[in-house]
Order: structure tokens, then sequence, then C-alpha cells
């Protein structure tokens, strides 16, 4: 693993909310604006822009948690900037902090972790145990 950034390093992702964000439960429309669910996989994309550029070839990002404070709707149309800070690398995990807005609008803050591990120690990890 490379240890490339510091505490106040930021990266940016944007997206357009689509009507695939919405927040749709069983089929059924609940809310037509962007759901949390998916303000939780753009909020952990964010911090994963770090890992990309810090991981080594036999290495992998992998969360370890994730909070949301959503306040404001996004709509569909809307571009969401998201803009993860790095806050700390504690051994193999690193803590992002994520704000998210439309223009001037907060929508949602939060944090992330994610530990970088070895490849094999993922598989050995996600290899479901054998009956």
């Amino acid at each position: 693993m490379k240890l490339i950034f510091k505490r106040g390093d930021s990266k940016l992702f944007k997206k357009l909310v689509t009507v695939a964000d919405q927040a749709v439960f069983h089929g059924e429309i609940l809310h037509a604006v962007c759901s949390t669910f998916s303000l939780a996989r753009d909020f952990e994309w964010s911090s994963r822009l770090f890992f990309i550029e810090m991981k080594d070839e036999d290495e992998e990002g992998v969360g370890t948690f994730l909070t949301i404070n959503h306040d404001s709707p996004a709509f569909v149309g809307e571009e969401i900037i998201f803009t993860a800070t790095f806050e700390k690398m504690d051994r193999n995990e690193l803590t992002c902090l994520i704000e998210a807005k439309v223009g001037d609008r907060l929508i949602a803050t939060g944090a992330t972790g994610q530990k970088m591990l070895k490849k094999d120690k993922l598989k050995q990890v996600f290899t479901k145990p054998a009956k």
C-alpha cells in the first residue's frame, strides 16, 4: 500500500441522479428523489477513489463502516457532487468524511471506513464454507 495521502486531502465524484437512484421498495416508488441507499453506494465509491491510487496489485479495499445523515432531497436530473476527505489512516484502515451537495444545498454528510487487505486474504474471507 502506498501512503500517498494525508489528512485533509480530498476526492470529488459527480453523479447525475437517475430514476434508478429513487427510493423504490418492492417495485413501488416511495419517493421520487435520490434514496439514502443510493447515497450509501456513492459515499463508498467516493472514498474508494483514494484506495484506487493507494493499493498495490495484490491488494483490495473492503468496507468496514458507513454513516449517513440525509438532510435534503436530490431530485432526478440534478447533479450531486460528493467530496470525500481523507480523515485518517490507522494501520490498514482508511476513514473518510463525506459531504454530498447539489449546488450550495447540502444533501448529506457522513463517514466511511475501508480496510486494505491482501487479495488472498479477502478470497479466504469471501469463500463460503462447505456444508
